[in-house]
């Protein structure tokens, strides 16, 4: 590939969790996204933190390489590295950070910090780009927030949860119906043959732009308890019904807040991203509401997740207004955006 004056090429790490991920993005054109997941965490029911740094020091070289070779393109091509700072695991963090700060030094480029929350919201920008402002809803297992978009690179919290993620509130129910772990995506896949208006939830109140998920979690457990009492086989004959009513009370949930926000700042572009987004209830509802006036966005699932290439989209921005990073810059592990 011919390195033009115009063309910049960012390598972009991203390792907060349990997924390791390089990408290599010309300007804002992704060439290669590359993600490694890991196996190890489903026999724990849930993330370990120390295996999830260790599996990402033995997984980061590999992944760079493959990025770099389906892009076809040589280090010394790179215009910059962008990685994730956080938040995250800060063991996983430091990984990314460090590899990352090892070749920005070693290739004499410029380094590049990008927040991770912030680069979810950016996956839009890959493809079909919504018009400013926007609103997004971030949803992920660590984090719920709505984010007013003003352009590219500002942002500005309006609402976040004040306890559990709703990513959360999905494993967690998962947990106690005994399916393994991730348990969110199988609550989906089982809601897809069930009655999703079966079962009744309690409905949290209101708080400002704010979420909260512990009383729904709470329950959860108290309906799952209360009726294995009676029959302990209700989970197994249920399971398709009792999925598609959990997963349709949290997307309620999500989207009362949400179009709360839309009415409150008068802004009819909405987006979702995150892990979250790739839920199907929540995709379809997004969708249904192009009806009632409203533009949405829905990133394709392989941006959904945690990927490297959502961090490129940031890093390429912040290069355009050489917003750089020194090695010194530490990784932190909860922040806004």
């Amino acid at each position: 590939m011919m390195l033009q004056s115009n063309e910049i090429f960012t390598l972009s790490i991203e390792s907060s969790c349990d997924d390791t991920s390089a990408a290599i993005l010309c300007n804002d054109i992704v060439l290669s996204n590359i993600v490694a997941t890991q196996k190890i965490h489903e026999q724990y029911g849930g993330v370990v933190p120390e295996l999830a740094s260790r599996a990402h020091q033995q997984n980061i070289v590999a992944v760079v390489d493959v990025a770099l070779k389906k892009a076809q393109i040589s280090m010394s091509q790179l215009s910059a590295i962008a990685f994730t700072n956080g938040p995250g695991l800060m063991g996983s963090l430091l990984v990314g950070s460090s590899f990352a700060k090892t070749m920005s030094m070693g290739l004499n480029i410029p380094l590049i910090a990008v927040n991770h929350m912030q680069a979810h919201v950016a996956a839009h920008y890959i493809d079909n780009k919504p018009s400013f402002p926007f609103l997004c809803l971030t949803v992920s297992g660590g984090h719920t927030q709505i984010i007013l978009v003003r352009d590219y690179l500002t942002m500005e919290v309006l609402g976040q949860t004040i306890d559990d993620a709703v990513g959360e509130a999905f494993d967690k129910a998962a947990k106690v119906m005994k399916l393994p772990y991730p348990g969110g995506p199988l609550i989906d896949k089982y809601a897809q043959e069930g009655d999703p208006l079966k079962y009744i939830f309690p409905m949290p109140a209101p708080n400002s732009l704010n979420y909260s998920f512990s009383g729904v979690k709470t329950a959860f457990l108290n309906f799952i308890n209360k009726n294995v009492q009676t029959n302990e086989d209700f989970v197994a004959e249920e399971l398709a019904n009792i999925c598609a009513s959990y997963q349709n009370h949290l997307v309620n949930y999500l989207l009362k807040v949400f179009l709360m926000a839309s009415q409150k700042h008068n802004i009819k572009v909405l987006c979702i991203a995150g892990g979250v987004s790739a839920n199907s209830g929540l995709r379809k509802s997004m969708l249904q509401l192009q009806s009632e006036g409203y533009s949405t966005y829905i990133p394709k699932f392989e941006y959904c997740t945690d990927n490297a290439a959502m961090i490129g989209i940031v890093g390429y921005y912040k290069y355009l207004q050489h917003d750089f990073s020194e090695v010194s810059v530490m990784p932190y592990s909860r922040t806004g955006v």
